[in-house]
């Protein structure tokens, strides 16, 4: 019977959780096998170096921020106000391994510190943002309302997890959920 190898999806995830938790700096092939509970020669079954799982971190986030996410959204098809209300609905569910919010904030964070990855930082972005564009179009003649709207509801979904204010008597979900008729409006 031959030894069962750790799948490279769980060491791209532990990477990423690593990453979340404690920057670039964390993503370490020692402690990452300690966390899956084997040994680090598994490692390099799948990746050349360190470098290697970094590169292959980043293509798991931006394909599953991006792409995955489009094709779910369009998958229940819709009017843009349809799209978009799945894609809130979506987003606010995002909170795994590889698409939850500590994860886009810590690539945010590296992009601060690293050329390349402020650059895919970019692209991604970007192509987040004429995702939006589409979908907001559909129902907003005006270019300049539909940048707007844009800008506003990616704000809000990085920015919200900065905020730590009270809303007047309302809960944080009750205070997206009007943000979202407001946007859709």
């Amino acid at each position: 019977m031959g030894v069962t190898r750790t799948p490279r999806g769980r060491w791209i995830e532990e990477g990423l959780r690593a990453l979340a938790a404690g920057g670039p700096e964390a993503v370490r092939i020692e402690p990452l096998a300690q966390a899956l509970g084997v040994s680090k020669g598994g490692f390099y079954g799948y990746f050349r170096n360190r470098d290697a799982l970094l590169a292959e971190m980043l293509d798991t986030w931006e394909r599953e921020v991006t792409e995955a996410v489009i094709e779910r959204v369009e998958s229940g098809g819709g009017d843009g106000r349809t799209r978009l209300k799945r894609l809130f609905a979506l987003v606010a569910t995002l909170e795994g391994p590889v698409t939850g919010t500590p994860v886009d904030l810590a690539i945010r964070d590296w992009a601060r510190r690293e050329a390349s990855v402020a650059e895919r930082l970019r692209r991604t972005d970007n192509r987040r943002m004429d995702y939006l564009r589409t979908l907001f179009r559909d129902f907003v003649p005006d270019e300049d309302e539909v940048e707007v709207r844009c800008m506003l509801t990616f704000s809000v979904r990085i920015g919200t997890h900065f905020i730590a204010a009270d809303h007047a008597g309302r809960t944080r979900p009750e205070v997206m959920a009007l943000t979202a008729e407001w946007l859709l409006r």
